[in-house]
């Protein structure tokens, strides 16, 4: 299962381009994500030198994620491209419909998806 979370508004509270502080569980919500087994992609419009410092800050607060701005390397193979649009199984941003609920409800929902996605997966063998 791929999760792509964005950056700005939802892992920090700053304001592009600038990098504020993490928000309330964010980090610790995503570290139980991926303890999950869920592949993080970071979904952001950041390019060049504000990717390279979103990264870091990323690393600096020991934030999981496993891609920047890209596919699985098996999704790009299966397809037989690496299309711009990140493909995921959930999307995780400030800007969806009805606002970033907190990160423990996230969670919660991530939680829910994964045991259908696995279910889902079990009954295809």
């Amino acid at each position: 299962m791929v999760v792509a979370v964005d950056f700005d508004g939802t892992l920090h509270d700053g304001k592009w381009p600038g990098i504020g502080e993490p928000l309330e569980g964010a980090i610790t919500t995503m570290k139980e994500i991926q303890e999950l087994g869920i592949y993080i992609v970071i979904w952001t419009c950041r390019s060049g030198d504000d990717q390279t410092r979103m990264v870091n800050w990323l690393l600096e607060h020991h934030i999981p994620f496993d891609r920047v701005n890209d596919n699985r390397p098996e999704q790009t193979a299966y397809f037989g491209n690496n299309s711009r649009k990140v493909n995921a199984d959930l999307y995780i941003d400030d800007k969806q419909i009805g606002g970033l609920p907190s990160w423990s409800d996230i969670y919660d929902h991530v939680k829910i998806a994964k045991a259908n996605f696995d279910k889902k997966l079990s009954e295809k063998k």
